[in-house]
């Protein structure tokens, strides 16, 4: 048992119900409706392969301490819970370790709040060894706080050392301080990963391709346009959280430059600060992208408020002030709007420069996509042409190691010519190193 273990009967843990709960304080995003709230809690719900039994919005007026929502609506939920034979109840609100244990008291079966959820996916889904590591971190530190009962489990995982529960230690001292110290442990082995990672990078550095990110809500369709783009194949689904872990492939634009492209961890409205935080490493390919490609969902009512929590992400990370003049809007499932609203869209990205109507399913779009990245990326690279000695070896190394060799030709006097592709800011110091050699072309 994963999230917290109940006292009493429980019915079938693969049916759910699920509670939207609805504030009435005013504090609520007023740009979504609380039906598509409690859809996108279905959505989450469905992503760990729970059948839905039952589903209801829950309004709340003032916040109960005790159990968040009022006695009334408590009692109606439990009432439903038995009728149904329910054994999880998904609270799509975010509950203080008393109210889940007291609802599930009242319930007599397993509750999950919304943090709950996010991270039973993220179990799921991560694969990468970091992406694995820094799942289970986040879990860890979530279950700390909600000690409430004995874990049994852990203790077979610390395999009977006498010194790790001296006599008169509760049991849930023994497993708060067990969960600590796998907290700490994980936590060296994600340093460890993490430098793996910066040297990664810092090879990837030397190879001169731009970096290109997606980003987007969650099913926004980035991994199905990765997919378009790379011919990979990327899990891609209609559901939430299909991609955790970053991907990258190699793609050449029209013109023939080559870029990385990567594909990152969607995003979603009201993720706790502390998910944020523990896939912050996930993201970091958009921290140093050259081009921010943002995946918008055109087709969904509140694209508008998806995209509003894409950018509040971003800007947390500090990327949208920095990044903002290289991110284009990529308006995608054009497939799925309707004749008059495709019509207004396209009209509406072609007087824009930071946006491009696409579909990924049938590929429309996808031609003015790339030569709107290849654009972008031009504005800071030229064109020269370099003629070698052929026994300048380091020259050669240089070029090949800061810059985009496009062509080399050997010359019948055994010298070498190349186009090479590089950024303007390296002009400097190629032209102190190559002096007339270096040629600019365009």
């Amino acid at each position: 048992m994963t999230i917290g273990e109940t006292e009493g009967p429980q019915g079938n843990t693969g049916v759910a119900l699920v509670v939207h709960v609805e504030s009435k304080s005013g504090t609520s995003d007023a740009s979504r409706s609380a039906q598509s709230r409690l859809e996108e809690a279905l959505g989450l719900t469905r992503a760990i392969h729970l059948r839905v039994a039952h589903a209801l919005v829950a309004p709340l007026s003032v916040s109960k301490p005790a159990t968040l929502i009022g006695k009334g609506k408590v009692e109606e939920i439990a009432g439903l819970v038995r009728e149904h034979d329910a054994g999880l109840v998904i609270v799509n609100a975010q509950l203080s370790p008393i109210q889940q244990r007291n609802l599930e008291r009242e319930w007599k079966a397993k509750v999950l709040d919304r943090t709950g959820v996010i991270l039973e996916i993220f179990g799921e889904r991560a694969s990468s060894r970091e992406g694995i590591l820094q799942v289970e971190l986040a879990h860890l530190r979530y279950q700390k706080s909600r000690l409430v009962r004995s874990w049994t489990h852990l203790e077979r995982q610390r395999g009977g050392f006498g010194f790790l529960g001296g006599p008169g230690e509760s049991q849930i001292e023994a497993d708060r301080r067990l969960i600590q110290e796998r907290i700490s442990k994980l936590e060296k082995q994600l340093k460890d990963v993490v430098k793996t990672r910066s040297l990664h990078r810092a090879g990837r550095a030397r190879v001169p391709y731009p970096i290109v990110a997606l980003v987007g809500y969650t099913n926004a369709g980035k991994s199905t346009l990765f997919n378009k783009l790379t011919d990979a194949k990327v899990l891609a689904k209609d559901m939430l959280f299909a991609t955790l872990d970053p991907t990258m492939r190699v793609i050449t634009l029209p013109q023939g430059r080559k870029v990385i492209l990567s594909d990152t961890v969607g995003f979603i409205s009201d993720l706790p600060t502390p998910l944020i935080a523990a896939f912050r490493a996930t993201l970091e390919e958009v921290l140093e992208a050259d081009v921010i490609l943002h995946v918008r969902d055109v087709s969904h009512a509140e694209t508008d408020a998806q995209a509003a929590d894409v950018l509040e992400v971003l800007n947390e990370l500090g990327i949208v002030q920095s990044k903002h003049e290289h991110l284009v809007e990529v308006w995608n499932k054009a497939d799925r709007l309707e004749p008059l609203e495709h019509a207004q869209r396209e009209a509406s990205a072609s007087r824009r420069d930071d946006s491009v109507l696409v579909s990924a399913i049938d590929g429309s779009g996808v031609p003015e996509l790339l030569a709107r990245v290849e654009k972008m990326i031009g504005k800071s690279t030229d064109i020269y042409n370099v003629t070698l000695n052929g026994a300048d070896g380091k020259g050669l190394a240089w070029l090949h190691r800061r810059a985009e060799v496009i062509s080399r030709k050997a010359l019948k006097d055994g010298r070498m010519k190349l186009d090479v592709r590089m950024d303007a800011n390296l002009a400097g110091q190629a032209s102190a190193m190559f002096g007339k050699a270096l040629r600019k072309v365009r």
